[in-house]
């Protein structure tokens, strides 16, 4: 009687190890066998605010980045905290398990930074619509934040406004970073960048750093030549030793809106003490984010006799010491442009 026992317990324990075995085979598969891939190439996946976890296993499902909605969710269950995924752009390579996706998006540890240029000359509302546009962030609380003077005053500005003090360049950040980080960083940025000697040059040409700035937005929205710059801050602190009007014209795209569009002479009489064409002295305050070029020119302007400056038609201006030799080049100007028009080579208006 005891070999039929010994058989029985055999079989018994087979059973057992084999079900332990296929337990074992099952949870890997589950947990570490590399997801297959569509392409055999890394996949890529936004997980902005608000999203739900089901919502996140949706989108991963239809990219192809993992074979089944339902193992990724037991996955989740067993290891906890589905409700803290991170939010953020991530890449993930092709063959990545379940359990390793999973913990990346917990941990946040496969967030990519995004790049995004932003343009010297570019004002707040363009810049938080480029933020918007790469990041995903929103738009209308980054512009309120920039504009809002309490925060302004938290990060050094006391003018009341961010304008002018975010300073362009390419920035790196996450998916849907947090606005008031975003902004932080810029001007923490402009900081940096006006550093003390900065400081100490505003005083000897007895200006503030909001002056200079201010004076550096107009330059930024003038000069197309880097070699110009200098020349061109030359030209206003010249008018403004005089007392004369600056009559600057990106003072006047600055009040007619963000759209750049041709000025009229309607625009030159409008009631506003960003008109420089009305107003003497600099405006109120920054009318676009200067680049780094256009603030180290207004604090070291070119030496020299002009205060006058036209386009001359290639990018570039003429500039004149007297009002006849400006009218002489305004003439010039005006006649290479209706040529031009008249040969269709620039739109008109």
């Amino acid at each position: 009687m005891i070999f039929p026992r010994t058989k029985l317990a055999r079989r018994f324990l087979s059973v057992v190890v084999s079900i332990i075995l296929i337990f074992l085979v099952a949870a890997w598969w589950i947990f570490y066998s590399p997801n297959p891939s569509r392409d055999d190439q890394a996949g890529t996946i936004y997980v902005s605010r608000g999203q739900s976890f089901p919502e996140i296993a949706d989108s991963l499902s239809l990219k192809g980045i993992i074979r089944s909605r339902g193992t990724f969710y037991f996955v989740a269950r067993v290891l906890g905290g589905s409700e803290h995924i991170r939010t953020g752009k991530y890449v993930i390579p092709a063959g990545t398990s379940n359990t390793k996706l999973f913990l990346m998006l917990r941990s946040g540890k496969g967030n990519q930074l995004i790049q995004v240029p932003i343009p010297e000359g570019s004002r707040v509302r363009m810049q938080a619509h480029l933020f918007s546009r790469n990041l995903g962030i929103d738009s209308a609380k980054y512009t309120e934040y920039a504009f809002d003077p309490d925060f302004a005053g938290s990060l050094g500005v006391q003018e009341g406004s961010l304008e002018g003090y975010l300073l362009p360049d390419t920035y790196e950040f996450s998916w849907e970073q947090d606005e008031r980080e975003i902004l932080r960083y810029q001007v923490a940025s402009f900081w940096k960048f006006f550093d003390d000697s900065m400081k100490a040059r505003c005083e000897s040409l007895g200006f503030t750093i909001h002056q200079a700035v201010t004076l550096a937005s107009i330059v930024e929205g003038e000069a197309v030549l880097g070699e110009e710059r200098p020349i061109i801050a030359g030209v206003y602190l010249n008018r403004l030793k005089r007392r004369m009007k600056l009559e600057a014209d990106p003072t006047i795209q600055y009040i007619i809106g963000e759209t750049p569009r041709r000025i009229l002479y309607d625009d030159l009489k409008i009631d506003n003490p960003y008109n420089t064409y009305r107003y003497p002295g600099l405006p109120p305050g920054p009318v676009n984010n200067p680049g780094k070029a256009s603030l180290v020119a207004s604090l070291h302007p070119a030496s020299h006799d002009y205060l006058f400056f036209v386009a001359n038609g290639k990018g570039g201006h003429w500039f004149a010491r007297t009002f006849a030799d400006h009218r002489h080049y305004v003439r010039i100007y005006k006649k290479q442009r209706a040529r031009a028009l008249t040969s269709g080579n620039v739109a008109k208006g």
